[in-house]
């Protein structure tokens, strides 16, 4: 995916092709170069000129058609060398965002009504696989690099982040997400996500995979998860067999 800035000087820079186009034919028609210009000859000065190639061929022979040349250089120029900085900073911030697994600045723009599993517990695992088949759109972040790359040779959308950090968890624009399940496995990390994710999205469903039943007291008592957001995987599997022997 191209990033916005990219798409930016790349307008700029055709906008600044079409400035040198426009103004060397409508100059060169009343005598501004050293040859008479059609629109082929305003394209072939624009371009060598912008490149810095320059063959002097066609040279400007008037003030002002010298003046117009300067802006189109000087312009050409610091767009051509912003594009360059751009464009070799969105790779290299990529390649590093690769390396380590982190979601990228692209990425980010682009997650909206996404579904955030936190955790790569057994619930998350088995959420992700039916949600994958159902076509939903989600993300799944771990802190485990090992894990996040096992998951995107697997075809998921993994990422790499410190679940108990408010920085690295509002990377992934919580707001904007339709819902966020956390299954950690550790009851303190667990009870300390939630925290972090209610106070960056209050509004947002938040379900929280308890452990066991201390962790859904716990999180009881906080007075700020729903019961029916508490999910008890070892109460529910209790309940169904009970209701099958």
């Amino acid at each position: 995916m191209v990033s916005v800035r990219v798409l930016s000087y790349g307008v700029l820079m055709l906008l600044v092709v079409l400035f040198g186009v426009a103004g060397a034919y409508l100059l060169g028609r009343d005598g501004g170069f050293s040859q008479k210009m059609d629109l082929l000859n305003a394209v072939y000065f624009t371009i060598t000129t912008l490149s810095t190639v320059g063959y002097g061929d066609i040279v400007p022979v008037t003030s002002l058609a010298k003046i117009f040349t300067i802006i189109l250089i000087v312009s050409g120029l610091g767009v051509f060398l912003g594009a360059i900085t751009i464009i070799s900073g969105e790779f290299m911030n990529q390649r590093v965002e690769k390396l380590t697994g982190r979601i990228s600045s692209i990425e980010k723009r682009f997650l909206k009504n996404h579904i955030l599993l936190i955790g790569t517990g057994d619930v998350n695992k088995s959420l992700a696989e039916k949600m994958r088949k159902l076509s939903k759109s989600f993300v799944i972040i771990t802190a485990n690099k090992t894990d996040a790359d096992k998951l995107k040779d697997a075809g998921y959308r993994a990422f790499v982040a410190d679940t108990t950090s408010e920085s690295d968890l509002a990377e992934f624009v919580i707001g904007r997400s339709k819902g966020v399940v956390i299954d950690l496995g550790d009851p303190s990390l667990t009870v300390y996500t939630f925290l972090i994710v209610n106070n960056l999205a209050k509004n947002v469903k938040t379900f929280v995979i308890a452990q066991n039943d201390d962790v859904e007291r716990h999180l009881s008592e906080l007075g700020r998860v729903p019961n029916e957001f508490i999910i008890n995987p070892n109460k529910i599997v209790a309940k169904d067999i009970m209701v099958k022997i």
